[in-house]
């Protein structure tokens, strides 16, 4: 991405992977109730023949969060951190680590990237990583996904994270763990072209234009509108993905016919359930990441700089 700031020394590939991973672990820390609400809104209407004449169970983003706190504790907000941190951290570190890296490669060392480049650098990091991360997004969206409800003494489906991981593959197969894998590919170079390349353009512009400096004025920006671009263009897909990981076996022939199922029997709005929570989920964290991201490879470079060694 553009830009430097503390700079003659360049950032170098592993700096940026460790600093997308720990940046996407900060941002994951900071909006993780967000998403969780979002999991449960774009859920809610897969059990409709079973649930009908029952109200909704949640509504709006603070209302889910407020419904959640009520009724399952604090807890339940940060339910699946730690496969979330899991995900974060082999997943953010190689799709937005290794960005910058396949740009590199497509425009063979030019520095005139086009937006034919920056696309392909987007899909190409976004699906490596899926291929990396998909076991811990699979276990992030069951934790997500199971309520508590301690006055029914209701069982959940899983106790740990390590359990988690152990009884998929146990009981579904070690595919199990990499369920969803094409329309989470298919998600991720969505979101990663939007992303990444939205917020690499307009910080380009930006600079490029001399409207502000290189800072987080700057950063907060590009995020801001990386994360709207995104959630846009990323709902649909990102639905579609919830249910299929979260589906139980046999529910669904595959992510098309889970696609098909939905707008049957609850017409074309369920695609864009949870629109809210994936905005502002999407939008903060973006803002939170991207700034993360820029300050935490700045003091890397600044640590080696000021190191001896």
């Amino acid at each position: 991405m553009v830009g430097g700031g503390t700079a003659d020394l360049a950032p170098t590939v592993a700096v940026k992977v460790f600093s997308a991973g720990t940046a996407g672990c900060v941002a994951d820390l900071v909006t993780f109730p967000l998403d969780t609400a979002k999991v449960r809104l774009q859920i809610q209407g897969e059990s409709k023949a079973s649930l009908e004449g029952q109200k909704a169970r949640y509504r709006g983003v603070f209302g889910t969060i407020f419904t959640m706190v009520k009724t399952e504790g604090p807890r339940s907000l940060y339910s699946g951190l730690v496969a979330g941190l899991h995900r974060q951290m082999s997943f953010a570190s190689v799709r937005i680590g290794l960005y910058d890296t396949m740009k590199q490669v497509y425009t063979r060392g030019s520095e005139n990237t086009g937006i034919g480049a920056r696309l392909l650098a987007g899909c190409t990091t976004g699906a490596m990583a899926v291929t990396f991360a998909q076991p811990t997004d699979v276990v992030k969206v069951r934790f997500q996904a199971q309520v508590r409800l301690p006055e029914s003494g209701s069982v959940k489906r899983y106790s740990s994270t390590i359990e988690a991981y152990k009884t998929i593959a146990r009981d579904e197969g070690v595919k199990g763990l990499w369920k969803g894998c094409l329309p989470n590919i298919a998600r991720n170079a969505i979101v990663n072209c939007s992303e990444l390349v939205t917020y690499d353009i307009i910080k380009e512009l930006i600079l490029k234009y001399n409207l502000m400096t290189d800072n987080m004025p700057c950063h907060f920006t590009a995020a801001f509108a990386a994360g709207f671009c995104t959630t846009i263009v990323a709902s649909p897909v990102d639905v579609v993905k919830t249910r299929f990981m979260n589906s139980v076996p046999g529910q669904y022939s595959g992510a098309m016919n889970c696609a098909l199922t939905m707008l049957i029997k609850e017409g074309p709005t369920a695609f864009y359930k949870g629109f809210m929570p994936s905005f502002l989920r999407l939008g903060s964290w973006n803002i939170v990441m991207f700034v993360s991201f820029e300050q935490i490879k700045r003091g890397v470079i600044r640590f080696q700089k000021e190191s001896p060694l």
